[in-house]
């Protein structure tokens, strides 16, 4: 157990991913009850635009904008491999310090327990979490957890059990891995006592997206997250340990989608490559293509003579808010190597897919996967089991028994029908209801009504440091 210094708090930093104001109510009776409290404060967060995960989540740990910290989303283009990358893990990625690396340089007894937040690995705290499957040669994917040090895997699987990956993505996910994530934090709280504990629950960002917001399946989910998460604000302060709690983003009903590579195609700019039976994107021929990444989406021109032309194909598209380029990068905090050179906003009630291809029949062996790392873009129907296949779990169970029989399995159940997906996020909230928050003790976080979410790294120095 490490010893603590009595001048500074311990606090824990709850990620309830897509929570905004609208959703505490009756079906979220405990985190209503946190909000109200007397000595609590509830502030609206603007958020960075992309408003997803990864950029947000940089934005909060090192109080910059994209164009210092580097990432313009959850995945971009690295233009010396000339291929795309997505869900990267390397703490590393993140140019800036991080409130973390702050902490330690002025209170060396700091310390710090990073569970689940995304740039996991390496990064410079002492303990961490993050999924990590495995990847044997013979193509198979097998489930696990990376954890910093090695030697906490097996501490927690054996405490709470393996963690239940499924859960945290695809078609099954849902509660249970935010249920496990709760376990891990309370765990490391009890056995390690870390100064700050930096708690991911994924929950919402699933039924959200599948259902949309104001769906009749949403009040159940909400109940659940908010038992997870009324559950670890209680033990946390029964160990004396501060609590905030924050979004990401807020999560907006979606009616329609664009498909933006397909456009970039028509027009003889983006480039495939046949490939057995089907095609894949060559990013590095083309002369421009899209990385999108739910309500934002990357174009590289690698043509430099074709920027007008991409430009003027997306000005008038009726689901894209703006078409951000030259200077304006500058003025969306965007004005980064790793942005697109034209950069999408999409209407609040539209999205953008990575879809390609022009015939299903051409569409690659990934795209009907969960497969998060392959495709060159975010593809929410991955929450989705493909309705037009009434067999899909049973092609689940037998694929599972190849699995653990050793032998390759092909678990091609992803639907390719984008208005299957209700809800998406990227695009600024319009209203403040809609949009994240930051709740908790009123002298941390202020009686402001509005913070940027970059101030979020100022919040959680006051809160640690009193």
């Amino acid at each position: 157990m490490t010893p603590q210094n009595p001048s500074l708090r311990p606090t824990a930093v709850l990620n309830i991913v897509g929570l905004t104001p609208s959703l505490i109510g009756k079906h979220m009776p405990r985190l209503k009850a946190f909000r109200d409290r007397t000595d609590n404060a509830q502030v609206r967060l603007h958020e960075p635009f992309p408003a997803v995960t990864c950029t947000s989540q940089a934005q909060m740990l090192t109080g910059l904008q994209p164009t210092e910290h580097g990432i313009v989303g959850n995945g971009w283009y690295f233009k010396d491999l000339a291929e795309h990358g997505f869900w990267k893990q390397n703490d590393g990625l993140i140019q800036g310090e991080k409130v973390y690396e702050t902490l330690k340089a002025r209170h060396p007894e700091f310390t710090c327990a990073k569970m689940f937040w995304w740039y996991n690995m390496y990064s410079k705290v002492d303990w961490s979490a993050t999924p990590r499957p495995h990847y044997p040669a013979d193509g198979r994917k097998v489930f696990d957890i990376y954890t910093g040090p090695m030697e906490l895997r097996d501490a927690l699987v054996n405490a709470l059990g393996e963690f239940p990956f499924p859960a945290f993505w695809g078609p099954a996910a849902g509660i249970k891995s935010s249920e496990w994530i709760a376990a891990s934090a309370k765990w490391i709280q009890e056995f390690k006592r870390p100064t700050l504990n930096l708690v991911y629950l994924p929950h919402l960002d699933y039924c959200l997206q599948k259902f949309g917001p104001g769906a009749r399946e949403i009040a159940p989910e909400l109940e659940k997250i908010d038992a997870v998460a009324g559950d670890l604000i209680e033990y946390f302060e029964k160990q004396g340990v501060r609590v905030l709690v924050l979004s990401e983003y807020g999560i907006s009903k979606v009616t329609r989608h664009t498909h933006p590579n397909r456009i970039l195609r028509r027009a003889g700019l983006l480039e495939v490559r046949s490939s057995l039976t089907w095609e894949i994107l060559d990013e590095g021929a083309s002369k421009a293509f899209a990385v999108s990444d739910h309500q934002i989406c990357h174009i590289y021109v690698n043509d430099r003579s074709k920027l007008a032309e991409v430009v003027a194909l997306f000005e008038n598209d009726p689901g894209t808010r703006r078409v951000i380029h030259g200077e304006d990068r500058k003025r969306f905090g965007l004005d980064h190597d790793r942005a697109g050179d034209v950069i999408l906003m999409a209407e609040p009630d539209n999205w953008y897919t990575y879809y390609y291809w022009e015939d299903d029949a051409k569409a690659p062996d990934f795209a009907r996967c969960v497969d998060i790392h392959r495709k060159p873009g975010y593809d929410p129907c991955e929450l989705f089991l493909d309705p037009a296949k009434p067999l899909a779990k049973a092609t689940i169970i037998a694929s599972l028994l190849k699995k653990k029989l050793g032998f390759r399995y092909y678990m091609d159940v992803i639907p390719l029908d984008a208005s299957l997906v209700k809800g998406s996020h990227g695009t600024p909230a319009d209203h403040p209801e809609e949009a994240p928050l930051l709740i908790g003790n009123v002298e941390v976080v202020g009686t402001a009504p509005s913070l940027p979410m970059g101030a979020v790294r100022d919040v959680i120095l006051k809160a640690v440091e009193g």
